[in-house]
């Protein structure tokens, strides 16, 4: 990668199409994802016209130019550019896969259809004309080169037509519209709706909730679906598998700002749980460039937090921590939004006296249904958040 170059040169707006996306944008002033795409292949055609070196311009994705915007409460890019050039030999290939994965992009709008991140990685994996080389190897190489053009277009890959899979579910007392079908999130049996990757099309019909309560875990979930807690507590439990989705995290932001619904984030009470807060409140440093539509300054902490683990007795459920969940705690204490919350800062310093993390699963120690009848409602009740 060539030298970063401090150049915040904005692009001017494009012309409309048959191909708008209001929903996915990530700069307001770009309104057209197919233009946007006909725009980078114009640009390298009028290099080669010129008998220049054909090149890309994008925005750093790096940690150098990832900054806290104190105003807006998240992360956000900087104005640093790199340039890719083809006739260079250390960015000839992802210069060439980030052409071909724009091609992908604009026959999917061409032809109104979707692909899954797996389907572009081999429709873009085959061999150079002439040669043994392929244009891709990994899923990783089409991965980065799909998050290179939501930088280079200014519209998420959502909005390029590419999704990931299905994992996440939700439930609760709301109507949907999707792609023309009603779905009522309450009468969906016990695995309830599969949140998808592109939210950005369902239309909210009917939204009768206090709150949404999202989990890291899905058998957490299952347990409060069981117990009917969205219902006594007229809320939307929605959970992943581990890390949140970009979907989930879209679809939490939407409830959040279109329907200003509460959001009360529960995993374990260890680093990595406490991570997923941090990401979901402020934004992550790989999709800086979306915190607009991923970030929710408003999100709050609900558990567990190591106040949970003394006033409800958990102790005895300790799990010692690794040396990367002490990494992870280090990364996090140092991080600008932490650094002067005093609340949080106790909080790491509690858990680091413990040298010791609990898994919302230990709150079933007390019944299996404590964490629905009385955990949860007993802290929202209390307000007792960590914002």
């Amino acid at each position: 990668m060539t030298k970063d170059k401090d150049d915040s040169k904005k692009s001017g707006q494009k012309k409309l199409s048959d191909h708008e996306c209001d929903g996915c944008k990530i700069n307001s002033n770009k309104q057209n994802p197919y233009n946007e795409l006909i725009s980078l292949g114009k640009s390298v055609v009028q290099d080669i016209n010129k008998g220049k070196n054909p090149k890309i311009e994008m925005s750093v994705r790096g940690l150098s130019n990832v900054f806290y915007d104190k105003e807006a409460k998240t992360l956000a890019l900087g104005d640093k550019t790199a340039q890719r050039f083809f006739f260079n030999v250390a960015h000839t290939k992802k210069f060439l896969q980030t052409i071909e994965v724009a091609s992908i992009c604009k026959n999917l709008l061409d032809s109104m259809k979707h692909a899954s991140l797996r389907d572009v990685f081999y429709m873009a994996k085959r061999t150079i004309p002439n040669t043994k080389i392929n244009i891709v190897d990994d899923q990783k190489e089409t991965d980065k080169a799909i998050e290179d053009l939501e930088i280079i277009t200014d519209f998420s890959r959502e909005c390029l037509h590419v999704n990931a899979n299905k994992m996440g579910s939700v439930a609760g007392k709301v109507i949907v519209e999707d792609s023309g079908d009603t779905i009522d999130w309450s009468k969906l049996g016990s695995g309830g709706w599969s949140i998808p990757s592109n939210v950005e099309e369902i239309k909210f019909k009917k939204v009768e909730a206090k709150y949404v309560v999202y989990m890291e875990k899905a058998a957490v979930w299952e347990r409060l679906h069981e117990d009917r807690f969205w219902n006594k507590q007229n809320c939307i439990i929605m959970s992943s598998q581990g890390q949140t989705t970009r979907g989930i995290r879209r679809l939490l932001q939407r409830l959040s700002v279109e329907h200003k619904l509460p959001i009360y984030i529960l995993t374990d009470g260890d680093p990595w749980g406490w991570y997923i807060y941090s990401v979901i409140k402020y934004g992550s440093i790989s999709l800086a460039h979306m915190a607009g539509e991923m970030a929710i300054p408003t999100v709050r902490f609900l558990g567990i937090t190591c106040d949970d683990i003394v006033n409800y007795d958990l102790k005895r459920h300790f799990i010692k921590l690794t040396e990367q969940d002490i990494s992870r705690m280090k990364q996090m204490q140092a991080y600008e939004w932490f650094v002067k919350n005093k609340d949080w800062q106790r909080q790491f310093k509690m858990m680091k006296e413990f040298n010791a993390k609990v898994e919302i699963q230990a709150l079933s120690s007390k019944g299996i249904s404590f964490i629905s009848e009385k955990y949860l409602p007993e802290k929202i009740r209390k307000q007792d958040f960590l914002d």
